[in-house]
């Protein structure tokens, strides 16, 4: 099967997609982009796709995982945001202790860090940074999923290294 016929029964699929879609999220808008986010990894992962296969069941498949994984990147960062009205004394003092100027050289460095990073620690480093699992990232990388994992861990040694200073300035704050 070619890239346009691909394309063309991709599009064939789409109001079964967004049917789908709605059933997950309960809203038009977040149905449209998972419909957008699955049809963009179909196109991207179109030389996995095996001719002969079911195609709709594939782009399910797609479907349902990206709207796991995006559900559990969501109760990871909402579990890490403070979502109360009320808030420690800590936490007043955490903020009123650090300002925008700080950390604005705080990001700096932190640029420059990964910015020390080879291609092939920062790539994997970064893609598992934005919420890709190892398989995925190994997939797109074509790389074995051990070699992820040793070049993520790799990276994060580098990185606590080059950010040491911070790592300090943290204890000193929180005692």
């Amino acid at each position: 099967m070619t890239q346009l016929q691909f394309n063309h029964q991709l599009h064939d699929y789409s109001s079964s997609l967004q049917s789908f879609a709605l059933n997950f999220t309960k809203d038009i808008e977040d149905a449209n982009d998972l419909v957008q986010d699955t049809m963009l990894k179909a196109v991207t992962y179109y030389s996995k796709f095996k001719e002969g296969t079911n195609l709709k069941g594939w782009l399910f498949t797609i479907m349902r995982n990206t709207f796991i994984n995006n559900y559990r990147r969501m109760v990871k960062t909402n579990s890490l945001i403070t979502q109360t009205d009320d808030i420690s004394s800590a936490n007043l003092h955490y903020s009123a202790s650090r300002n925008a100027v700080e950390s604005k050289f705080v990001m700096g460095d932190i640029h420059k860090a990964l910015a020390t990073l080879q291609p092939e620690y920062y790539v994997p480093f970064i893609k598992y940074f934005e919420g890709y699992k190892y398989h995925e990232i190994a997939d797109e990388l074509a790389i074995p999923i051990g070699t992820v994992k040793t070049r993520i861990h790799v990276a994060r040694g580098i990185l606590k290294k080059y950010l040491r200073t911070y790592a300090k300035d943290m204890v000193d704050t929180n005692n």
